[in-house]
């Protein structure tokens, strides 16, 4: 059952409050310490052992030096402080990588996996005049102190926080499953090497320079079929004089675009009275926005009128009246559009695209504008149901955020 805060009598420790019948211990006098032998160099790709480097991925090896339950951290380089790994088997490790293992009958092994995990960045933040760290020493983790409640309630807070994990976990796999089906349709559905039911024709295939196509598609460029623009010169100094604080229209700068969605952490905006004035780089809906400055290849579908405006370095694509706009946006989120870009893209002081290049790029399109949106909306479909499992797995992580900081801390009691 879960005991209330409000009933709980409390204490004031070096590491906050808690309750009264917790103690604290520094990590030494409850766990083993150590450090590994092995390089990075030693890894094996498919080897039978999992090998702990400095960073997340988890390398792998064919020997192994260790067995059993043990908490990792990297002991230097990017993943100071931020790069933990709870294992229970064979493994391995590397030199500088931290090994905390053997606890004593006080402490629950993935119990102080969590609570190291979330606490130890800060403490050796602590400890430097700097705003990073570059190695970790022994005694920052010796002489850590850690609270303990009893070994059943620390089970308890285990296995609340354990079943959370694997639920996120599920989800995680199943999102990489959904994108990977998306990729695989992709290479099927835009070269027409499987057609949506009601597309169906018996005519055979032709070879493009895009390699082989249906006999009823074609390969067109997309000035073809689309108006491109970008911002006039003078139009840039319009808007550096009146980039506001609450201007009514948004600008979409490459930087707005994430995964073919807006970002609008930092966003400029300027007065609906300048963006009326500057007509040919107004956004309206179906419009597509495309950087192609810096970071080249970020897109995003204006979905509403009135409430956008191009950027710099981001380019206007207009498709005219028989082309989806939907199935473009499609095509430009697909490795083929990948291509072009390689192939048209200019290296200077950044990378960039010019207008001409950008019309250049090839486009494989089905013969009708029904077929196209068909295409479209099966894949917005598959996105809609992506981001409802990352929707659903974020809020678990939430969760998962909100009760570690109550149950390591006590607030919440599972007895």
């Amino acid at each position: 059952m879960t005991k209330l805060m409000e009933k709980q009598k409390f204490k004031q420790t070096e590491i906050g409050e808690i309750p009264e019948d917790w103690e604290i211990k520094p990590i030494k006098e409850l766990a083993y310490i150590t450090t590994g032998s092995k390089n990075t160099q030693d890894r094996i790709a498919e080897g039978a052992y999992p090998f702990f480097v400095r960073s997340q991925t988890v390398e792998r090896i064919n020997s192994y030096s260790y067995e059993g339950e043990a908490v990792l951290t990297a002991g230097d380089g990017v993943g100071t402080g931020k790069v933990f790994h709870y294992i229970n088997g064979k493994f391995d490790i590397h030199q500088r990588v931290y090994k905390i293992s053997d606890f004593n009958n006080k402490l629950d092994g993935y119990f102080f996996f969590l609570y190291f995990s979330n606490n130890f960045f800060n403490r050796i933040m602590q400890m430097t005049a700097k705003s990073s760290v570059d190695s970790v020493r022994m005694e920052m983790i010796a002489d850590m102190q850690i609270p303990v409640p009893t070994k059943s309630e620390q089970t308890a807070i285990a296995t609340v926080l354990s079943d959370t994990d694997e639920l996120i976990t599920s989800l995680d796999k199943l999102i990489a499953k959904k994108k990977a089906i998306k990729q695989g349709a992709m290479q099927e559905l835009l070269t027409g090497k499987k057609r949506l039911p009601g597309f169906e024709v018996k005519k055979g295939y032709k070879q493009t320079e895009l390699g082989e196509i249906p006999e009823d598609w074609q390969v067109i460029k997309l000035g073809q079929v689309a108006d491109i623009t970008k911002l006039a010169g003078f139009e840039y100094t319009n808007y550096f004089n009146s980039y506001k604080d609450g201007g009514e229209i948004i600008v979409i700068r490459g930087t707005n675009i994430t995964h073919d969605k807006l970002d609008l952490t930092d966003v400029k905006t300027i007065p609906r009275s300048t963006s009326n004035k500057l007509q040919r780089s107004k956004l309206s809906n179906h419009d597509l926005v495309f950087a192609y400055v810096g970071t080249i290849g970020p897109v995003f579908l204006i979905d509403k009128d009135d409430t956008y405006h191009l950027g710099p370095n981001t380019a206007k694509i207009t498709t005219n009246n028989d082309i989806s706009p939907m199935f473009i946006f499609t095509y430009f989120t697909s490795w083929l559009i990948k291509n072009e870009i390689i192939e048209h893209t200019s290296i200077g002081a950044q990378p960039s695209l010019s207008m001409t290049k950008i019309r250049e790029f090839r486009i494989i399109l089905s013969s009708t504008k029904a077929e196209q949106t068909a295409i479209a909306t099966f894949f917005s479909d598959m996105d809609s149901e992506l981001e409802s499992l990352e929707k659903k797995r974020d809020k678990y992580l939430m969760i998962k955020q909100g009760m570690m900081q109550q149950l390591l801390t006590g607030k919440i009691r599972l007895i």
